[in-house]
């Protein structure tokens, strides 16, 4: 075979898989036509949109017939080419047909290819994981756009650079292509793949076409949530995409949109506020007694003096009612002036709106005398937990919370592909895009009131199986939780922005030379501008804000949240002291404020505040050039040669707001917060430059048999928080301290090193197999420190001459009730000392703020450095097996991926570990023939590390091991009506997070199974 002749074979081959995806298949009369076709299809498979030759059609073949390729095999036969054609290791997803994609989710969808893994939010699809490398970095490109991302964070600003799936309809999507290994023309900053998100252009399917469906959503997780949550069981799904081009070809129009409201309910038991770990021979506050103390008889298995060991701060169950409401449109223009240039413009909108309230039970465990029972060490967890309190006079929290979010997505994009002659192309892209999130209601985007009942006596709490059994009693003679008692503790109002703006131009072009090999060249500018912004306003009065007397019993309604928790065992446990109120977080809120208020303070205090105090404005500019180049070379087996290019350079200029903060005050037991002045803005700057090489080679053994192997090199960079410019303290401190954060506006991005092999067998219509290897060498890694500083100063009163002489009468250093009250009658007036009145258990409350002389604060505060290098290294396993015609088929993959670099739970206080890191596995079984089409999906992610920090710092988080079975069916009336039934998560699946040992829950989480009935009008 020579080189000239090999080429048309394979470009054909390419085209047919191109042309195929945008919905036809043109059969050629003359082998020239053919080979000009086939260049066109070849070309449009390159990620990036200015090239000019991924829409140009000058030569104009004679079109015989057209063949449909829909359906889940015309998809998979799709995807399946679109992986052997592509240069490197590429894997796709295409569309079954014109607004028809194989999930509604697109996370989900993208789970379904080998190495890819999805974060579910509340049970659904949100961020990927590639190959064990975090959502953070992975680029997600919309039309070969890098597309700027907005994320609300619940209690700080936001720091992640993640794309969040969700926020975008699957029906109007063409074509996802996932690139794995390193290419010279890809935008920078995907180290685990750049996902390149497709829709649909008029002018690649001419004519008339739309597809038209309507669907109802029934969420099995919404029929228990409390009726002061109650949504609607069936919610609308309304879709629908319209293309249609002139009769000479030359101006196009593409018209898609899609709405959907899902009501679903959430029931989660978590540890939310961590897990405190210490020595077994240690004593510090929190810690089990000594052999020989008071209390140690009541310990089972004690840890020894060399295990390792956790209690937990708190235990906390919660029910929430969610509603989520998402519109999406696009239209695209397209124009040709004459054969040789093509002009495309489009605008894409996304509104993705989130509203929910939350009603919770939970306990704080305050470390006072206790009995236990552990597991074996040398991480050992407790089984039973119980702290012994008598009288019955803590609180029992009943809590809940209200958030309403909004996300926008909005691209304005311009294309011109210009075939300036046959050799050379051309092409110019320029895009505006803009995603913001925010509140959407004028009490935040995620607001809590704390409201309690002091009936809780001794609490305890068993870890022994997967769901956690709380038990508490209740004073003598109370045998139910009393309405009658029950009043607003502590609150806090809180309001996450962000915004982030990009402007990009790409000018591209390719040059095909008398021998065949080419030449890819192109430079780009994208300016990031990225605002992550929050403010909080709280009250810490969690011994009591107001008084019972202001909040009617009618309320307060008694539920039981055992029935919550269905899917776990235990949850109607008899033990198990389920009963809590639920309430109405506006009537509440308003009985709170108005009974504030006439106690003389500011209305304010119960509301969210526009004016953010933390303010982080980063603003990114990179310029980069790139140079490709490939040729096809005869050795017998033909041997085809990609070797590229990459040079990047950024500068980060950052500014952050820096709130100042002035004192510390005592309000509650273990709780202090701070005391803040004016806020002032801080400018640092950053920059680096990089050149990226890459190379891929492809060895076709046979006509069916394929060896690649990938070298390239790839920038992720750091997240928005990272490379803040200031130092920002967390408003509460604890007893023992407090905590902030401080970015580094010069950190370097992880620079990665990637290595991939790999061999792939096309053995029959639609069926292949593959095994690769992959390896990355990541440098630069940021890892997340704590370092202890005194910043501002602060004096706290833990410790100061008050505190001392409560000591010096006859308080122990752990009865913070008892120092405070005498502070309180000892030393009224004196500077500093404010008490306000008493609470329901006679305890006097106020204020207590350090003074000169007392100790210097300490505050534990997280740094990011490049500081560690890591590798990872896995194996990706594919199948995929037509069934011969019988319409059936199997999908599978299996991914596994090691690193070395792992949490240790043996060692207590900072590591530097790879989240993320996970196996998957993928099983899909499928039926299409006729006028049915049906398939099975389970999707499968083993054991990760989540994060390396809880709520109590430097402990783990894993994600337990997670399976999901997912099925749909269709059948068509006729060749333009059809319906579908969807299922998802159809066995109830739970989540489970958990610390250094499995007995240490950090969160369990059901949400349920969610089914879908659709109609579908084509033509």
């Amino acid at each position: 075979m020579n080189k000239t002749a090999y080429l048309p074979r394979r470009r054909l081959i390419a085209s047919a898989v191109m042309i195929a995806l945008a919905g036809t298949v043109s059969a050629q009369t003359t082998s020239n036509a053919q080979d000009n076709a086939a260049k066109r299809a070849a070309n449009a498979a390159r990620p990036t949109p200015g090239n000019a030759s991924s829409t140009q059609q000058s030569d104009q073949p004679a079109t015989l017939e057209t063949v449909k390729v829909t359906g889940i095999l015309g998809s998979l036969e799709s995807s399946m080419n679109l992986k052997r054609y592509s240069d490197g290791v590429v894997d796709g997803i295409v569309a079954e047909d014109i607004g028809k994609f194989p999930d509604t989710n697109l996370a989900e969808a993208l789970q379904r290819i080998s190495g890819v893994s999805i974060d579910r939010v509340n049970g659904e699809g949100s961020r990927v994981t590639v190959r064990g490398v975090g959502p953070d970095f992975n680029l997600v490109l919309l039309n070969g756009r890098q597309m700027p991302t907005a994320n609300i964070a619940d209690t700080s600003a936001s720091n992640s650079r993640a794309f969040d799936f969700a926020n975008l309809a699957a029906e109007a999507i063409a074509e996802i292509d996932v690139y794995k290994t390193a290419r010279a023309s890809t935008p920078a900053g995907g180290i685990g793949a750049t996902i390149n998100v497709k829709t649909a252009r008029p002018l690649d399917n001419p004519g008339s076409h739309g597809s038209f469906g309507v669907k109802g959503v029934w969420d099995s997780s919404n029929k228990d949530i409390p009726d002061s949550l109650q949504n609607t069981q069936l919610t609308p799904e309304i879709s629908g995409i319209y293309s249609t081009t002139s009769a000479d070809g030359r101006f196009g129009v593409a018209v898609s949109g899609s709405y959907q409201v899902r009501d679903y309910g959430v029931s989660q038991v978590k540890v939310d506020s961590g897990w405190h770990t210490f020595h077994g021979d240690e004593v510090n506050w929190g810690t089990i007694p000594q052999p020989g103390q008071p209390g140690s008889e009541r310990i089972t298995n004690r840890p020894g003096p060399n295990d390792v060991y956790s209690v937990p701060q708190n235990l906390n169950y919660s029910v929430s009612g969610i509603r989520r409401e998402r519109t999406n449109g696009q239209v695209v223009f397209q124009y040709k002036p004459i054969d040789d240039i093509t002009t495309t413009l489009d605008y894409t909108y996304a509104e993705n709106k989130v509203q929910a309230q939350r009603n919770e039970m939970s306990v704080w465990f305050n470390y006072g005398p206790s009995s236990s029972s552990w597991t074996d060490g040398p991480v050992a967890a407790p089984l039973v937990y119980s702290e012994i309190i008598d009288p019955a006079n803590s609180d029992l929290a009943m809590g809940g919370g209200k958030s309403a979010t909004k996300n926008t997505l909005k691209s304005l994009g311009f294309n011109t592909a210009w075939k300036v002659n046959n050799s050379l192309n051309l092409g110019l892209d320029v895009h505006h895009s803009v995603a913001e999130a925010g509140s959407d209601s004028p009490y935040g985007s995620n607001s809590v009131l704390g409201t309690a009942g002091f009936f809780r006596g001794t609490t305890t709490a068993d870890f022994g199986g997967s769901f956690p059994v709380l038990n508490v009693q209740l004073p003598d003679g109370m045998t139910q939780i009393d309405p009658s008692k029950m009043l607003v503790t502590g609150s806090s109002f809180r309001n996450s922005y962000m915004r982030s703006k990009i402007n990009q131009i790409q000018l591209t072009g390719d040059f095909t030379f008398a021998d065949y090999s080419r030449l890819d060249f192109g430079v780009d500018s994208t300016d990031v501008h990225n605002r992550s912004a929050f403010s909080n306003v709280q009250l810490d009065t969690w011994g009591g804000a107001t008084s019972p007397d202001d909040y009617p019993d009618s309320v307060w309604h008694l539920d039981h949240m055992g029935h919550y928790f269905d899917a776990f065992p235990r949850h109607n446990d008899p033990n198990f002291t389920d009963a809590f109120f639920t309430w109405n977080f506006d009537q509440v809120r308003q009985l709170a404020e108005d009974a504030w208020v006439a106690a003389g303070h500011d209305a304010s205090d119960y509301r969210a505040s526009p004016d953010f105090t933390t303010d982080r404005r980063v603003h990114e500019k990179s310029m980069s050039a790139y140079l490709q180049w490939s040729q096809t070379y005869d050795f017998q087996m033909p041997l085809h040669v990609a070797v590229g290019v990459r040079y990047e350079k950024t500068d980060v200029t950052s500014r952050a707001l820096v709130p100042t903060a002035t004192g510390i005050s005592w309000g509650s037991q273990n709780e202090l917060s701070l005391l803040q002045g004016e806020a002032g803005f801080t400018q640092l700057s950053g920059s680096y430059k990089y050149v990226l090489p890459d190379i891929d080679l492809s060895l076709d053994l046979t006509d069916s048999m394929k060896l690649r192997a990938s070298y390239g090199e790839t920038i992720g960079r750091p997240g928005w928080g990272d490379i803040q410019g200031g130092q920002t303290l967390n408003t509460l401190v604890r007893v023992d301290g407090g905590t902030g954060s401080q970015g580094n506006p010069g950190l370097k991005p992880l620079l990665s090193h990637n290595i991939d092999l790999s061999f792939e067998w096309y053995y029959g219509k639609g069926s292949y197999m593959s095994v690769a290897f992959f390896r990355k060498n990541i440098d630069n890694y940021v890892g997340t420190s704590q370092v202890t500083e005194q910043p501002f100063q602060l004096h706290t009163p833990i410790g100061g001459d008050y505190w001392n002489a409560a000591i010096s009468n006859g308080c122990a250093d752990s009865d913070t009730t008892c120092i405070r009250n005498y502070i309180f009658t000892n030393f009224a007036g004196s500077p500093g000392v404010n008490p306000t009145g008493t609470d329901t258990n006679g305890n006097i409350t106020g204020t207590i703020v350090g003074q000169p002389g007392d100790p210097i604060a300490n505050f534990r505060i997280t740094t990011p450095a490049n500081q560690q290098s890591a590798s990872l290294h896995g194996w990706e396993f594919n199948v995929q097996q037509m069934l011969w015609d019988t319409g059936f088929g199997v999908s599978a993959n299996y991914t596994l991926v090691d690193s070395g670099l792992t949490y240790d739970n043996y060692v207590i206080g900072q590591q530097f570990a790879l989240e993320g890191l996970s196996d998957s596995a993928n099983f899909v079984a499928f039926y299409d023939k006729g006028p049915w089409q049906a398939r099975a999906a389970y999707n499968w992610r083993g054991k990760f590390l989540a994060s390396r920090f809880d709520g109590t710092g430097p402990n783990p988080i894993y994600t337990a091991p997670y399976g999901q079975w997912d099925v749909s069916m269709s059948y068509d009336f006729t060749k333009r009506f059809s319906m579908s039934l969807e299922g998802i998560n159809i066995t109830n699946r739970v989540q489970r997070q958990y610390s250094r040992n499995i007995h240490q829950l950090e969160y369990a989480t059901q949400t349920g199974a969610r089914y879908m009935l659709g109609l579908r009008y084509k033509f």
